[in-house]
């Protein structure tokens, strides 16, 4: 998609497919974090710093390209869904933060960003964008965004001991509320855009905990190698399908 001035756009159009695939790569960030700090045993700091490393290089390419392409920016929503996984658990377990503290800091950095965007651009648009000073915004906030929802995942199951299947009903039932009040109500679209993406992170991380924790835990124990190859593969088979329709859209 093109702008007045012949820009092409550089991120995914908000479709149901869209969050489909931002629930798949929430819990393969989710898995792939672990993977490293706990798997690997290479603890939080160095998992940070290697997974900071991957994201940086995936979102540097991504803010050269001049188009959208799909595996590239839900390789870069992998990335800060994987980071988010060690910046809440390296606030919690090493720094001591506790979740709840973590999620506080996190969501004034998020407000923070999207203050700024604003001030900035009069205006927060999520799509098209089409100009790196306003992407580079938009990584930013989904960065806090995916960083918070692991730290308020981790709350609900943590400090107040819910299962992970209790803790996905209840993101669930939030991101289905955040779906009525987007078609009965008035509320700014953007604002139920930032809910919902919040709040699909610890739903996708709350089942890949499901899928990758020990059966006396509440998970189904699956080791966190399978758990990865199987995630990737349905998230690419989604990315590979919508990419196919919206070309036949875009040829109709």
């Amino acid at each position: 998609m093109e702008n007045k001035t012949g820009s092409l756009n550089k991120v995914a159009i908000i479709t149901l497919s869209f969050w489909v695939m931002k629930v798949l790569a929430t819990t393969l960030g989710e898995i792939l974090g672990d993977f490293f700090s706990m798997t690997l045993d290479l603890g939080y700091i160095i998992s940070l710093a290697i997974t900071v490393v991957f994201f940086l290089i995936i979102l540097f390419i991504q803010l050269k390209v001049s188009k959208f392409h799909p595996v590239l920016y839900w390789l870069v929503i992998v990335g800060t869904t994987t980071v988010g996984t060690e910046i809440s658990d390296l606030m919690d377990r090493t720094l001591g933060l506790g979740y709840a503290l973590g999620s506080l800091i996190l969501f004034s950095g998020l407000v923070l960003v999207l203050f700024l965007w604003h001030k900035k651009e009069k205006e927060i648009r999520v799509y098209p964008i089409t100009e790196s000073r306003v992407e580079i915004f938009y990584w930013i906030a989904i960065l806090f965004s995916n960083s918070l929802g692991t730290a308020f995942g981790d709350f609900l199951n943590d400090n107040l001991g819910l299962s992970y299947l209790t803790g996905a009903l209840i993101t669930a039932a939030i991101i289905v509320i955040v779906v009525l009040l987007h078609y009965y109500t008035e509320i700014n679209r953007i604002i139920l855009f930032w809910i919902a993406f919040i709040f699909t992170r610890p739903f996708g991380a709350t089942f890949g905990d499901l899928l990758t924790k020990p059966l006396v835990k509440g998970g189904l124990n699956f080791g966190r190698g399978i758990a990865a190859i199987i995630t990737a593969a349905l998230l690419l088979l989604i990315i590979f399908y919508s990419a196919k329709k919206d070309k036949e859209l875009q040829t109709a």
